[in-house]
This record gives structure tokens, sequence and C-alpha cells, in this order.
């Protein structure tokens, strides 16, 4: 039996197996395979893969993982790992994080640093709904593929106004968009003018986190809900807008501080801290907090850790005026069409001297290709999570910036 056929085999087995366990016939935005979802199959058993020599049989995992490398054909990759605890942690072991492939396999993978090499950014498309203020993050091949909802779908967010602030929740689940969600992985808070924001994980980057305790988070901890459903705000990132007082002309100037990516991430031998599991954080694992304290204080519970040297800062890179077409100019490569304020592309701020060569490489861009259809791009060190709230922080208004 020739390989093609063996993996054609294997492919209608898996499809007749796992087809009801992996969201087979539900809509394209649903399509999201959670980490801890194995079923056992009695089928699996009864066939003859449940019997085969663990060397043969990683040889044909790793020929189907070389072999479906995009999306939709991906998905048996996915499915090979849903099928038993060993064909899970074989599959683990032989797919690569996204560093090292620059493949989206799994859900984790969205929490992991992107492509290594300079020249090969993780192209990605925004579709904003602005009736129901929700923003969809794709993985498509092209424009048209993203404008109708035809690619693969990796997060959802969508803007809570608050008196105050206004907060985007991010999801896996583009259906289920709340804070006490299963699916729920994050936010994006602003402050009153939308010229600083702060990101919150919900889940710790590193061991030495702190979680910071706000308002939503204390109201949660009232409610029985699931054990299951993360709770903790863990800063991960800042983001502020420079103030434009004055009106002068030009492009918005930002700044991101990275809290959890130290500033040698950017060099050849440098590392990002990296989670390896989506881990559901038991709301018991907090500590008890008294709910009768003055509203002043109530945003923050736990003290802001210092501003600490050696972390990552990614500013914007400054465009050049183009005389001809009078206006301002950003080499995007053709994947940004419409000129717009929301446009950016974010390189890593020296953090002493001059810039070296790693500080010319574009780290995210931004920008417009439609009525409501954007491209995000990025890459190493930062991860398709941090660059996605990054540039929900552009679509906010900033009436004292432009």
């Amino acid at each position: 039996m020739s390989f093609k056929s063996l993996i054609q085999e294997m492919r209608g087995e898996l499809g007749s197996i796992s087809r009801k366990g992996f969201g087979f016939g539900r809509s394209r935005s649903q399509r999201v395979v959670q980490d801890s979802c194995v079923v056992p199959v009695d089928a699996f058993k009864q066939s003859c893969w449940a019997t085969m020599p663990p060397e043969l049989l990683r040889d044909v995992l790793v020929r189907i993982e070389a072999s479906e490398d995009t999306w939709p054909s991906r998905k048996n990759v996915v499915a090979c790992a849903g099928v038993c605890r060993n064909w899970r942690a074989l599959v683990k072991e032989i797919v690569k994080v996204p560093q090292l492939s620059s493949k989206l396999t799994f859900p984790i993978s969205l929490k992991q640093p992107g492509p290594r090499a300079s020249s090969s950014l993780l192209q990605c498309y925004i579709i904003r709904n602005r009736t129901n203020q929700t923003y969809h993050l794709y993985l498509a091949l092209n424009q048209a593929a993203a404008s109708n909802d035809d690619g693969k779908f990796l997060l959802a967010a969508k803007r809570f106004r608050r008196p105050t602030c206004t907060d985007y929740i991010i999801s896996l689940n583009s259906d289920d968009v709340s804070r006490g969600s299963s699916s729920y992985i994050g936010k994006l808070r602003s402050n009153f003018l939308g010229t600083k924001f702060t990101v919150y994980d919900a889940q710790p980057t590193n061991p030495g986190a702190q979680v910071t305790r706000t308002r939503s988070t204390r109201l949660l901890s009232l409610k029985q809900v699931s054990p299951r459903v993360p709770s903790g705000n863990y800063p991960v990132s800042h983001i502020s807008y420079e103030l434009n007082v004055l009106g002068s002309r030009g492009p918005r100037r930002m700044q991101c501080v990275m809290d959890a990516i130290p500033a040698s991430a950017v060099e050849p031998a440098g590392t990002a801290p990296t989670q390896t599991e989506l881990v559901h954080t038991n709301l018991d694992m907090f500590p008890s907090f008294s709910f009768f304290r003055s509203k002043s204080v109530r945003s923050e519970s736990l003290p802001q850790p210092a501003q600490k040297d050696g972390l990552l800062v990614l500013k914007n890179k400054a465009p050049r005026w183009h005389e001809q077409l009078q206006c301002w100019c950003l080499n995007f490569n053709g994947r940004v069409t419409v000129a717009s304020v929301k446009n950016f592309q974010l390189v890593a701020a020296p953090e002493n001297g001059p810039a070296g060569p790693e500080h010319e490489n574009v780290i995210l861009q931004f920008g417009k290709v439609g009525k409501d259809v954007f491209t995000m791009d990025f890459q190493y060190p930062i991860s398709a999570f941090q660059a996605f709230t990054i540039c929900l922080s552009s679509f906010d208004t900033k009436i004292a910036c432009e």
C-alpha cells in the first residue's frame, strides 16, 4: 500500500470517528478545538490504528503534519490530536511552536510568539462589525476570503463602553464573548480619553506574574461560576498614545511596553516567554477580598509593580512625507491599500545607545484595506493575542491624539 493511499484511509477513519467531536457542520466561527477536549471512541479501539507500532505511527503523524501545512487541511492534524491521549501526546511533540514552524495549529498557538524569521510575518485579517461592536481575527489566504468570513477563525473581541473606560473582551468563541465565558482569554482596557490601554491576560505568562484584581473580577467571585472559568487579570502590556494638543499634522504616535517580554528578545540569541497550555484558573486559588472598599480604589486591589528596566518597548515607525502624494507614507509591501490614521508599523525601541539592525525589523503592522477590513501582520517576539490587542487599541476614538 502506498503512503498516499495509507493517508487517505487514515483520513477516512478519522473523519468518521471524530466528525461529531470536532465541530463539523458548525459555522466557521465556531470551529475552535479546545486543548482539553479528548473524547474516547470505542470505534477507534477496534481499528487497525490502535495496534500500530509506535515508531510507524509517529512516522505517519510526522508526514501528515508536514503535508497538511495550511488551513483548512490542517484540521486533520488537530483531528489526530483528538483521537486518544497517546496520539495527542505524539502530535503535540511533533507540532512545533509558531516561532519555528510559522503555523498556528492549536488554540495555545495564539499565546505563543510568532515566526522568528524577519522575512516571515504571519499574515492575518481583522473584520470589524460596527453594528454589534465586534472584531474577528482570521488567518486568511487573501482579502476576499476574509471579507466573506471564509478564513480560519482565530479570536473574537467585543467592545463594552463603561462610564470611565472602555473594555474589549477577547474570546476564542465568537458566539460567546463575555467575561464569564470559559473561552475568555483576556481583555483590553482603556482610560476615559482612549490614550492609555492595559492588556490583561487570563493566565500568567511567567511564574512570577502577579494577578490584578478589578471590580469585574470581584463581581465574578460573588457568582457561582464554573471553577474552570479563568478569572485572573495579569497585565502583559501597556499601550500609550502621545497627545496632539497643538493639532499638528501626521499619524498617531504610540508606544507599547511589553511587561512579559525582555528587551533582549529581539536580539538573535534572545528569547521570549512561551506558554505551553491554556490553563483554566480556579477561582478558589485567589485570596478573598473584602467588598466594602471605597470606589476610589476599586480599579486596582493589588499594588502595581514598579517600572522595570530591560522590558521590550515597541514604538511606531516614523513615516516619510511623500511630496507627490502629499501624505505620510509607510512601506507595507502591498498589505495596506487605504490611507487611514489607524495604520501603523511597530519596531523595537533601542534600550540604550544607537539602534541596531534588529531594531529596524517590523514586529507588527496594521492597516486598512476596506471599509471594515484590516490587515494584521506580526512576528516574534509577540503573539497573535498580543498583536490583536494592540490593533484593537487603534480602533478606539482618540480625540486628543488626532
